[in-house]
């Protein structure tokens, strides 16, 4: 059965890296030790080791240990060992362009299907999705394919903003660019506001958090999703 954590970012205003969403993490990994961190979208360009290091201090406080999937000379059987999965934030491109390279995703995608716990933050959250196309991140390389695990039967707009009336900004609202991506595909978008997650067991897929997500689906109006709701109606 899957078990996901799908959050919409790492950390939120006023709180230090995964500080919010630790009791969470805690009971998501319950009876786990050990979580393979996979740093690949490297946020602002740090290295691997660099990131790993920000997972390790942020898990400490919850007594599970991190390893870097970059410290095993085999990462897919790095993948198909391990007892928990956490895929970190920062650029999309660049974490599926590796993920491919790498003949990860057939490997992550099986592994999770079956039962290893996954925790995903921005990034790491965004591949869940059947595609990468609703990322915010810039093209700084181009992966294979736009297409990811699929775990959701629907994309993932993380980080997703509501229009600020007071602002001067007059380029396209985060609602534009879904819009737009409707214009061409089908694929229902969950915009998924800061502090927010989808918890998913099996085929249940409930949103948590203190904010309601923003649903847009193709030819309909865009609604609001509190939180509890069970977002299985999508699949």
């Amino acid at each position: 059965m899957k078990k996901l954590l799908i959050a919409s970012s790492s950390s939120v205003h006023g709180k230090g890296y995964l500080e919010y969403i630790l009791p969470e993490l805690a009971e998501f990994f319950t009876g786990v030790n050990e979580i393979l961190f996979v740093p690949y979208a490297r946020p602002g360009g740090i290295t691997h080791d660099e990131y790993t290091e920000s997972a390790k201090k942020g898990f400490d406080k919850i007594n599970v240990r991190i390893k870097g999937i970059h410290e095993f000379s085999n990462p897919i059987d790095a993948v198909n060992q391990a007892k928990g999965i956490f895929i970190g934030g920062g650029n999309t491109f660049l974490l599926v362009k590796q993920l491919y390279d790498l003949k990860l995703i057939s490997t992550l995608k099986n592994v999770v299907e079956n039962g290893t716990p996954y925790f995903g933050t921005s990034a790491g959250s965004v591949i869940c999705g059947l595609t990468m196309q609703n990322t915010n991140d810039m093209p700084i390389i181009y992966p294979p394919s736009f297409d990811t695990f699929g775990f959701l039967n629907f994309n993932l707009n993380c980080h997703y903003l509501d229009p600020d009336p007071n602002s001067t900004y007059m380029g396209e609202t985060r609602e534009t660019r879904i819009n737009e991506y409707h214009s061409l595909n089908k694929t229902a978008v969950l915009g998924l506001r800061e502090g927010s997650w989808l918890l998913v067991k099996g085929d249940k897929i409930i949103l948590k958090g203190t904010l309601n997500a923003r649903l847009f689906q193709q030819h309909k109006t865009a609604i609001e999703m509190p939180p509890e709701t069970d977002l299985n109606f999508l699949i």
